[in-house]
């Protein structure tokens, strides 16, 4: 008999809604597949074999998070291709900072109303996400939560599962003043900071299609860029140096981030004059006239990654990041001092 409840339905869930959101999404999902994959879509258990032939210690390491108050953005702009590929940053950052490599991911997506087509296309943005950093999209969950959620409005998250050797896992403490912090470029705000954002903007439909000149784009184009995924650039340079340790500059910005990567002892040294700022914190501290303390402290101000490397490395680094696609330049280096983070 065919799956389908008109009681359930008139109490504003529509589970043939469901069926067809899973039917577009699976051309999205095919794009991720790995040679790991050992179930489809649709089961209630992503099953992926693990290669681990080349790692003699095998370390699963996992992380989750979602895309927060970003995704007020994309209700307003009615733009949701792209949220997807935040909620995968956000996760498989976290993961590569001990030297992992993503191998898969999963997400979970909670609506007010199951409109399929804007279902698929949040799942496209998660698949591109995937698709950036090497891993498949084994499976997922989409639930449908009327009088929970605006019948306009949706959460996104998600985790990814990545393996690393032992042997081979970052160490802080091999790190030493003189030490050389390579920062990584965003591109933009990323996924954190956006309950502040916008307050400064007084976000609506109108703000959001002002046009910057020193943005070179609406405030909502440049507010929605997606997270960047660092995972090739960080293999690539793995492979060309010894990485100390690596940070992920998120909610709390420098001063949260760089010293959980730190060991007792040391701080990071960055002068003020050497981060390459976008022009979007620029115009964000402008406008909510912020304290530059308060936005180093909220925001990633440019620097999405910051990487440590013995000084004689630094030049070698650099190049194996830019090889990769990304940005990177020297930010600062390891001092003793006991301060976290000293920007000067």
């Amino acid at each position: 008999m065919k799956s389908y409840s008109d009681s359930y339905k008139a109490a504003g869930v529509d589970v043939t809604a469901g069926y067809k959101a899973v039917e577009l999404m699976k051309a999205h999902v095919a794009k991720t597949m790995t040679s790991g994959v050992l179930s489809g879509i649709g089961g209630f258990g992503g099953l992926f074999e693990l290669d681990v032939e080349n790692i003699k210690k095998p370390v699963l390491v996992s992380g989750t998070d979602g895309v927060g108050t970003k995704l007020k953005i994309a209700f307003l702009m009615d733009k949701h291709d792209t949220v997807g590929i935040d909620c995968v940053a956000m996760c498989v950052n976290d993961v590569i900072c001990c030297g992992a490599k993503p191998q898969f991911f999963l997400d979970y997506i909670a609506v007010g109303k199951n409109v399929p087509e804007k279902v698929a296309s949040i799942v496209s943005g998660v698949a591109e996400g995937c698709i950036q950093s090497g891993c498949a999209l084994i499976g997922g969950e989409t639930a449908e939560m009327p009088g929970f959620y605006p019948v306009d409005e949706y959460d996104l998250a998600g985790f990814s599962v990545g393996v690393v050797d032992k042997d081979k896992i970052l160490d802080p403490s091999t790190q030493k003043a003189g030490d050389v912090m390579i920062g990584i470029k965003s591109s933009g705000v990323h996924s954190n900071g956006f309950s502040l954002v916008r307050k400064v903007f007084y976000v609506n439909e109108e703000t959001l299609s002002t046009y910057y000149d020193e943005l070179g784009a609406t405030l909502g184009e440049t507010l929605l860029t997606p997270t960047k995924i660092y995972v090739k650039a960080v293999q690539s340079l793995l492979d060309a140096v010894k990485v100390k340790s690596i940070s992920h500059i998120t909610g709390g910005g420098f001063y949260e981030n760089i010293p959980r990567s730190l060991p007792k002892g040391l701080s990071a040294k960055i002068a003020r004059a050497d981060v390459q700022v976008l022009p979007i914190f620029d115009l964000i501290a402008k406008v909510g006239n912020i304290p530059e303390h308060d936005m180093f402290n909220t925001f990633n101000m440019g620097v999405g990654m910051t990487v440590v490397v013995d000084k004689a490395d630094a030049d070698k680094a650099i190049a194996a990041i830019k090889a990769a696609g990304e940005e990177a330049y020297v930010l600062g280096e390891l001092v003793e001092s006991d301060e976290g983070v000293i920007i000067c």
